[in-house]
């Protein structure tokens, strides 16, 4: 099906066409023959498969037909910085013959930027939890006045804590049946499906693939390689395929940090992303990445879920995530929107115990490939990093590592800021 053929407003139809869309995938399809009928969904999508165009040109639709007298907003509720920061870029490129107003609002950062955006009068607000409840409680933000609903990546926002910071936004929200509301997960489990049940009114449940938990235009790759040498086996892969950008993954910032060092070292173009970073290094670290100013991102699953990142050619698991649906999350950021993508995972001795899950839990075992002497390089960083002190920078101030509200024990730290870092997984 055709976006043309949707019933939209034809300047949302000009925005959709200035932004390349022509072919809606299946979970668009799918979630807008309900949502553009006013109905709320629940839906299951693996990652890359157009969910966050799905419920813009939905709210962007019903923004639309509004009369100035019964205008209500819309609220996007989702657990990351970076996943906010993606979803306005989106927004703003669609927006671009609409004229509504954008907001945009997590934690980490000043007030003034935001209260600024709050006072344009924000048609979609965007937000993370914390910081949206801190500027309710600020009285600058008023829930009752959103008629829209979105709730994104439900399972990540419940696996970092989320849960009683959502239900205090719903409660102060319009009743269930005065609003629409959509969530989306990449898995639709009990709790998801509880809260659905909860905040959602006579939702329709819509699972696009549920089987087929990896995209089919991704070509995955596994490696037996020890790890003393995965390194070595790095520099090789990496000079013998010559990819214009990838995507590494680690289980520990303290690896990402030293493996971007160790790149680096060795004559390439490299840098890491982890959650205690300051919060403007992390946004122009990615910011530089999606623009092709550097090849290689070395990361912790901050990274693996939130990052829309066109075109990218190949991710590599330096290590295997101890969490199953992690490695999901991590290879979707390949293979996006339709495109091709490559997924290669290194299995040492420290992380291999982990695959047998995996496997288990995508349904197919990952196709394995020799590893031969000639596809290793040598490395030059023991000699070009030896005595040198290798030690992450500390965020120092007070906006770049902030702590949780609820969960580990945090409470909230002076100057009333209740957001996380981005990422909430133990294994970074």
């Amino acid at each position: 099906m055709r976006f043309t053929e949707l019933n939209l407003d034809p300047r949302l139809q000009q925005a959709i066409a200035e932004r390349g869309y022509t072919e809606l995938t299946s979970v668009q399809e799918l979630t807008l023959d309900k949502s553009l009928r006013g109905q709320d969904v629940a839906v299951q999508s693996q990652t890359g498969t157009g969910k966050t165009a799905a419920f813009l040109i939905t709210l962007f639709s019903h923004l639309l037909k509004q009369t100035h007298g019964s205008k209500k907003k819309a609220l996007i509720i989702v657990p990351t910085r970076e996943l906010a920061v993606q979803i306005e870029g989106e927004a703003r490129i669609l927006n671009g013959p609409l004229g509504l107003q954008i907001g945009c609002f997590y934690g980490g950062v000043g007030y003034v930027a935001q209260l600024a955006q709050i006072k344009a009068g924000p048609d979609i607000i965007i937000g993370t939890p914390g910081r949206l409840l801190d500027l309710a409680e600020k009285k600058r933000l008023n829930f009752r006045e959103c008629g829209f609903l979105v709730i994104d990546e439900a399972d990540r926002l419940f696996d970092m804590g989320f849960l009683p910071d959502l239900r205090d936004i719903v409660r102060q929200m319009p009743d269930r049946a005065d609003r629409q509301s959509m969530l989306f997960s990449a898995t639709l489990n009990k709790l998801s499906r509880r809260v659905a049940q909860a905040y959602l009114n006579e939702a329709a449940f819509i699972e696009v693939t549920p089987e087929q938990l990896t995209v089919d235009t991704i070509s995955q790759e596994l490696y037996r390689v020890k790890s003393h040498i995965k390194l070595n086996f790095l520099l090789g892969l990496l000079k013998r395929r010559n990819p214009k950008n990838v995507l590494i993954f680690t289980n520990m910032k303290h690896t990402a940090f030293l493996l971007a060092k160790q790149l680096q070292a060795n004559g390439l173009q490299a840098k890491f992303l982890s959650g205690d970073l300051r919060q403007s290094e992390r946004l122009q670290t990615i910011e530089d990445f999606m623009a092709g100013r550097f090849p290689l991102l070395v990361a912790t699953d901050v990274a693996s879920r939130g990052l829309h990142i066109d075109d990218l050619e190949m991710v590599i698991n330096y290590d295997i995530p101890q969490d199953c649906e992690n490695y999901v999350h991590r290879i979707g950021r390949t293979a996006r929107a339709g495109a091709t993508g490559l997924a290669i995972t290194l299995a040492s001795e420290a992380t291999s115990d982990h695959l047998e899950a995996i496997e288990k839990f995508i349904g197919m075992k990952v196709p394995e490939f020799p590893v031969t002497d000639d596809l290793f390089a040598r490395d030059l960083s023991l000699e070009k990093l030896a005595g040198q002190r290798l030690e992450r920078r500390r965020p120092s101030d007070r906006g770049g590592s902030s702590s949780g509200r609820r969960g580990g024990g945090a409470g909230r730290r002076p100057g009333g800021s209740r957001e996380r870092t981005g990422s909430g997984s133990r294994t970074h």
